[in-house]
């Protein structure tokens, strides 16, 4: 039977999603709960966000992200008991959907092969070695996948290799996230920015000797999922621990890469799970594998998009991240210019939001890369810490004289890896400490952040602008008109739409 429309469900435990996938590969829609609910990483569905996915559409098959037994049996395992209303797909459905769908047949998919779907399935590749690193699955933690296409055109996955909880390279970094006061499985990439202020000269050694047993089959000493005693490391600031902390991930990570690539698979890599959002470790990525995918939603909520992919079966029509809810309208780009110039910060809520954690131009932040003060200023405005670095947004065709990005990215739209800025004198904004920039490009696509950057260097001379989220504090980014008109109202800066 041929399906008309496939609901992909990833919900229940942090960063609830949904997507739907039509019959010929289409991607109709993909959205995070939280920005309907405004709750930060809100584990739930809710009526709203079904309401507009379902909108004019037929829902004839349903995939959920993970097998729910098996999860509640390693929560057993672990100790933290087995939760009896969620043991099922059924049970967890009943509860994400309340209601919604209650005929429609379910699916239900192994949670790692859920984020190598996500990832293989809208990559460009035909053929590709799929790595998964994430936090933990229901007992994976680390998988390896050997990803193609068959002669009907349908995905295979063979798996390779993997490894299992407690050994976790994403519990290793969320367990350092707690441990220097941040909120795990949330600000990891804070303890990745706070890394370039701290010295991993002798914290590093320390780390590694305390925590890891193996950097070849990626061991632990002690279960990390329970987290770090707090005068754990103690003797180091917590920008020294985020140091050493990222050099010890990073080897991690690079040892299970080396391991992908010695299967001689594909030289093709697509590399998915929460931890394939360190930026800076994947600028090393090109010294194993010639071509780069990295989906711009790799951790749990881009599962969602990966449940529906492998009841789909076949290769999506993958186009780009603007996936949610659409605020009609032309992209404001006149309005954005005058007040760029002007003001030189200026909000822009316009089109599909984005799927994914980071804003990309239609729920963006803007302003001018160039002054010494922009800086302080924006993140004065969304009130973080004065370390935090920002993201340069920049013509396709300017990147290679602004700044390196490494080797083997075939998509650099998405801020997945970070280069070294050729200028940081002249754009302090977007410069890390370090140096480098989290780079996104936009090609000559026909999109309003395309136009605006084309009108903005028309008239500067700068092709680029500062682009960061636009999200209340404590909220997760605007979704529709009415948040912006509150981000308006909050901190006095424009938003246009």
């Amino acid at each position: 039977m041929k399906l008309e429309n496939i609901l992909g469900i990833s919900a229940g435990f942090h960063d609830a999603a949904a997507t739907v996938i039509r019959s010929d590969g289409e991607i109709l829609y993909a959205g995070h709960a939280e920005r309907y609910s405004k709750i930060k990483n809100d584990p739930n569905l809710n009526t709203e966000m079904l309401f507009e996915l379902a909108r004019g559409r037929h829902i004839d098959h349903i995939a959920y992200y993970e097998t729910p037994w098996k999860k509640q049996l390693r929560q057993l395992y672990s100790g933290q008991g087995i939760e009896w209303n969620k043991l099922t797909t059924g049970q967890v459905l009943q509860q994400q959907l309340g209601g919604y769908f209650s005929a429609v047949p379910v699916t239900t998919y192994n949670h790692h092969l859920s984020h190598a779907a996500a990832g293989f399935q809208t990559s460009p590749f035909d053929r590709a070695t799929v790595v998964v690193i994430d936090a933990i699955g229901e007992f994976d933690t680390i998988t390896i996948y050997g990803a193609h296409y068959d002669e009907t055109g349908r995905a295979q996955y063979h798996r390779l290799w993997g490894q299992r909880y407690p050994h976790s390279i994403g519990l290793f970094y969320s367990a350092i996230t707690q441990r220097i006061g941040l909120h795990p499985l949330d600000e990891e990439y804070i303890t990745m920015g706070m890394s370039a202020y701290g010295s991993s000269k002798f914290s590093q050694h320390l780390i590694a000797s305390e925590l890891v047993d193996s950097f070849d089959t990626i061991g632990f000493k002690q279960n990390l999922h329970i987290g770090l005693e707090p005068n754990t490391f103690n003797g180091y600031t917590n920008e020294d621990i985020a140091a050493g902390a990222q050099l010890v991930a990073e080897k991690l990570i690079y040892s299970v890469i080396q391991r992908a690539k010695d299967f001689n698979f594909s030289t093709n890599l697509v590399y998915q799970g929460g931890v394939a959002l360190n930026c800076l470790a994947n600028r090393n990525l090109g010294n194993y594998f010639a071509k780069i995918w990295i989906m711009p939603c790799p951790g749990d909520a881009g599962s969602s998009l990966g449940s529906a992919a492998l009841a789909y079966g076949k290769k999506l029509n993958w186009k780009n991240a603007f996936l949610g809810t659409e605020i009609p309208g032309n992209y404001p780009v006149d309005a954005l210019v005058n007040c760029l110039l002007r003001d030189r910060i200026v909000g822009v809520a316009s089109g599909r939001a984005e799927f994914g954690p980071r804003a990309l131009g239609n729920r963006s932040l803007l302003a001018d890369p160039r002054g010494n003060d922009i800086k302080d200023r924006v993140n004065e405005i969304k009130r973080r810490q004065k370390f935090r670095p920002f993201a340069p947004v920049i013509l396709e065709e300017h990147v290679a004289e602004y700044f390196d990005i490494p080797p083997g990215f075939c998509d650099t739209r998405y801020m997945q890896v970070v280069g070294a800025c050729r200028h940081p004198d002249l754009f302090p904004a977007i410069t890390h400490v370090d140096g480098t920039s989290r780079i996104q490009t936009v090609p000559p696509d026909g999109s309003g952040i395309r136009k605006l950057l084309e009108t903005w260097y028309r008239m500067t001379g700068c092709p680029m602008l500062l682009n960061t989220s636009l999200n209340i504090r404590g909220e997760p980014m605007v979704n529709d008109r009415a948040d912006a008109d509150r981000f308006e109202k909050q901190y006095g800066i424009a938003v246009c739409s």
